[in-house]
């Protein structure tokens, strides 16, 4: 049989039971709402407040955290916050937060600066800070690139990056009176300014950056001549004295002029940034194209004071080269001393060098050219140039009664045989008299002037005591001659006489030359 199991016990069912709403306290709708309100001032505090950048500057001078404002265009755009040494303690960093609507200014090329006030070349900026105070100012650039790390510059832009015009390079060997801002006149109109300068890595030119503002940066072509227009340039030449300057700003801060020759072509402008050479004045950026010099030596055994660096070297009042070098040599084993100067003259200057000199056969030709003019004669001789400052220059001339002598070209570079110069043989002359009077027996010739001194000392006695006794013999003429004397009386009673004499002698001569059987025959009437 099957077996039988109680039944189970019923199982009970399990059942969802909703939950029991409970009404919201009023005790957290109030931090809920600032919760709410904090969170939305807290958002619109950073959406207000705009990016943060960091600027690097040289010095913090003038600067404060939490007040220096930076100024674009004059528009505040930022504040610095914190201002710290960097870690190497060189520079200063300086956080700044920047407007909200400035984050498009922050690209790779924009630059700061800090503004103060500042002289510089003929423009002076900045005074507005000496009430204010120092901000930095701003300069937004034109990259695509965004950047949130900048070094500030440490002088202001001369040039704003929207002023039309272009810039040029200028090369010189010294920067003269020219700072940043120095003017630059074309035909005693300012056209511009220096941006920029700064030294070659080697130390031996200068670079300066100017800017040409539009419409005259067109009369820039690449036969365009730079020079210093400083100062006042005086030049004193057969046509009498010339004085010459742009301006009277360019004599008290210096000044570029530039000038375009008249070619009779016309020529395209310039392009940006193309390089030029900086002359010393006008008159050398006017000089005619020469090609490369050659180098050649002179030795002068005589001092050279007064010749210096850059002297002329002339070919009968014709410039040829220049003095480029100088210093002294001597020999070891003789311990002979000598003045060794290197100069520059321009072959096409002379018409020495032949036209070819890369041949064997242009090369023996244009040392037949020269050997010929030294052996006609042809030295370098130092000359005054001036006497009143004692500057020398070298001249080149014909000597014909000069020592023959032979150019030795396998040296380099190649030596030109000297001359003796003026002063020195003038020197030798005036040495040359002075040895001839020491030579002179002053001592013996002296003892002789003595004795005709003491000679002639009697000699003058003598005639002193002559002209004593003729003083006297004077004195007595005058006393027998005097009104008074009857020396005189009967003087005058015998020249009376005499008078009455010569008048009978007279009658009877007349009477003769009427009469002359008187003679024979006595007057008529007379006894007989």
């Amino acid at each position: 049989m099957p077996e039988s199991h109680p039944p189970l016990p019923p199982v009970p069912e399990a059942r969802a039971v909703p939950r029991r709403k409970t009404k919201l306290s009023l005790v957290w709708v109030v931090p809920i709402i600032a919760a709410i309100v904090g969170a939305w001032v807290a958002v619109a505090k950073i959406m207000s407040e705009g990016p943060t950048i960091t600027i690097v500057f040289d010095t913090a001078e003038g600067l404060e955290a939490g007040k220096t404002a930076i100024h674009y265009n004059g528009v505040d755009v930022g504040t610095l916050g914190t201002i710290r040494l960097s870690d190497d303690h060189k520079t200063v960093i300086a956080t700044a937060r920047m407007a909200p609507d400035s984050e498009s200014f922050l690209v790779d090329d924009t630059t700061f600066w800090v503004v103060r006030p500042r002289i510089s070349g003929a423009s002076i900026s900045g005074l507005g800070t000496l009430i204010s105070g120092a901000y930095i100012g701003m300069e937004i650039g034109n990259s695509s690139k965004k950047e949130r790390h900048f070094t500030a510059l440490t002088d202001p832009p001369v040039v704003n990056r929207d002023v039309p015009g272009r810039f040029f390079v200028l090369r010189t060997s010294e920067l003269g009176s020219l700072d940043y801002g120095t003017p630059i006149y074309f035909r005693r109109l300012q056209v511009g300014e220096v941006a920029s300068y700064a030294l070659d890595d080697d130390g031996k030119a200068l670079t300066v950056k100017v800017f040409v503002k539009s419409p005259y940066d067109r009369y820039v072509t690449s036969s365009t001549r730079f020079w210093h227009a400083s100062g006042i340039d005086v030049s004193l030449s057969a046509s009498g004295m010339k004085v010459q300057t742009e301006s009277m700003l360019s004599i008290l801060v210096g000044g570029i002029a530039l000038e375009t020759p008249e070619l009779g072509t016309v020529e395209p402008p310039a392009d940006a940034n193309a390089v030029f050479r900086l002359f010393r004045d006008r008159d050398q950026a006017f000089q005619p194209v020469r090609g490369e010099p050659q180098a050649y030596v002179l030795v002068f055994r005589q001092t050279v004071r007064g010749l210096a660096p850059g002297a002329p070297v002339e070919f009968w009042g014709i410039k040829m080269g220049e003095v480029v070098d100088m210093r002294s040599d001597f020999d070891p084993k003789t311990f002979d001393i000598w003045v060794r100067v290197t100069v520059h003259i321009y072959p096409d200057m002379l018409h020495v060098t032949a036209p070819d000199l890369t041949t064997a056969t242009g090369i023996a030709e244009h040392h037949a050219r020269f050997d010929a003019l030294v052996k006609r004669g042809m030295r370098a001789q130092l000359r005054s140039g001036s006497l009143i400052t004692g500057s020398l220059f070298i001249a080149l001339d014909f000597f014909p009664d000069a020592p023959p002598v032979t150019i030795d070209w396998s040296q380099s570079p190649v030596q030109i045989p000297t001359a003796d110069s003026e002063i020195a043989a003038l020197e030798a002359q005036l040495a040359g008299i002075v040895k001839k009077i020491d030579a002179l027996p002053i001592e013996a010739l002296g003892k002789d002037v003595t004795k005709v001194l003491v000679t002639l000392d009697g000699t003058l006695a003598e005639a002193h005591r002559t002209l004593a006794a003729a003083e006297k013999t004077l004195a007595d003429a005058g006393t027998v001659v005097s009104p008074n004397s009857p020396l005189r009386s009967e003087l005058g009673a015998m020249l009376d006489e005499v008078s009455r004499a010569a008048r009978s002698l007279r009658g009877l001569t007349d009477y003769l030359e009427r009469h002359p059987e008187s003679l024979l025959r006595g007057k008529p009437g007379e006894a007989k």
